[in-house]
């Protein structure tokens, strides 16, 4: 069997019917860190934030950069990956059977102390913007990134046996009767709502869920949903917001391998005072302030605690 290439990643990357099931994305992953380690591609560390590293693709694809990676989260080692993404197929599984209580199961606890959760979903994802990176269309590239993970937050969410998908729903405009506007949802979510595509409304027991792989010149239109959604419908929405992370490659000091925060926090509570406070924020990769400020730790928490604790929590 000959060993995958950059240009067959990049083909599966644009392929439309990959990423139909987690499995197809433990593949790509897995086969994106079999081409690291079977190329020795240049890996380069940050400077200034040593936790963080870039691949650098050979000349054949323009000598680019990959988004900046997280070494807490990335798991580089395609053995070890292998081995985490197995846990957790089988906590997702217990998930959907015990709920909340999965947490206090002893084979999970070892690994949810680590927080492997986030790590395998972040290595999910990565490895597919670390391909994309290399294509030479960047919008088509930024494109398929966000619609990968926004399915995979919804095939994860329906893994635990909870009902899941996008919509588009028809807000009535008051003062004007007949007057609709179609409204697009990244995902509703509920255990008790037979959820489809179909239905044009949101029942008492949805939840809205926009996912996005950052807040950067997002987090407006999130805070808008919840607020338009509540208003026009006349009564309050639950509306969550799922980030994969918020941060960047940026030139500091002369080097082109910092890191900068993507993250608007005076924006963020700015709208959570003047507009309506979301119901949850949750990141794969939080920013260390998120979770030391206090006004931030109080609104934002990691992904893995939407899975274990929250998400059960809302979808009642």
């Amino acid at each position: 069997m000959r060993a995958v290439t950059l240009e067959d990643l990049q083909l599966a990357l644009v392929a439309s019917e990959k990423f139909r099931s987690l499995e197809d994305c433990f593949v790509f992953a897995h086969m994106y860190l079999d081409y690291l380690s079977r190329y020795q591609i240049t890996r380069i560390s940050s400077p200034a934030h040593t936790n963080y590293i870039f691949y650098q693709y050979g000349e054949g694809y323009g000598s680019r950069m990959t988004r900046p990676l997280n070494t807490d989260l990335f798991i580089e080692d395609d053995d070890e990956f292998e081995m985490a993404y197995r846990w957790f197929e089988s906590f997702l599984q217990d998930a959907e059977r015990f709920e909340q209580g999965v947490v206090e199961m002893p084979q999970h606890q070892a690994f949810l102390s680590k927080k492997v959760v986030n790590q395998v979903v972040y290595t999910l994802q990565q490895s597919v913007g670390c391909v994309a990176d290399s294509l030479t269309n960047a919008n088509r590239a930024r494109k398929r990134v966000g619609q990968t993970f926004e399915a995979l937050m919804r095939m994860v969410i329906q893994q635990v046996g909870v009902d899941c998908q996008s919509r588009t729903i028809r807000l009535p405009i008051p003062g004007n009767p007949g007057y609709y506007m179609p409204y697009e949802l990244d995902l509703v979510f509920s255990r008790k709502a037979l959820i489809t595509s179909e239905i044009n409304y949101i029942s008492a027991s949805e939840i809205v869920g926009s996912v996005k792989t950052t807040s950067k010149d997002r987090i407006d239109k999130i805070f808008l949903d919840k607020y338009l959604l509540s208003e026009l419908l006349g009564r309050d929405i639950p509306v969550v917001a799922l980030f994969l992370h918020d941060v960047q490659r940026a030139n500091k000091q002369g080097s082109p391998l910092g890191i900068a925060s993507t993250f608007k926090k005076n924006h963020f509570l700015g709208y959570t005072v003047a507009l309506k406070a979301l119901d949850g924020v949750y990141y794969v990769d939080p920013l260390p302030n998120m979770l030391d400020n206090e006004l931030l730790r109080a609104q934002i928490r990691d992904f893995q605690f939407f899975l274990t604790n929250d998400l059960w929590t809302l979808a009642k």
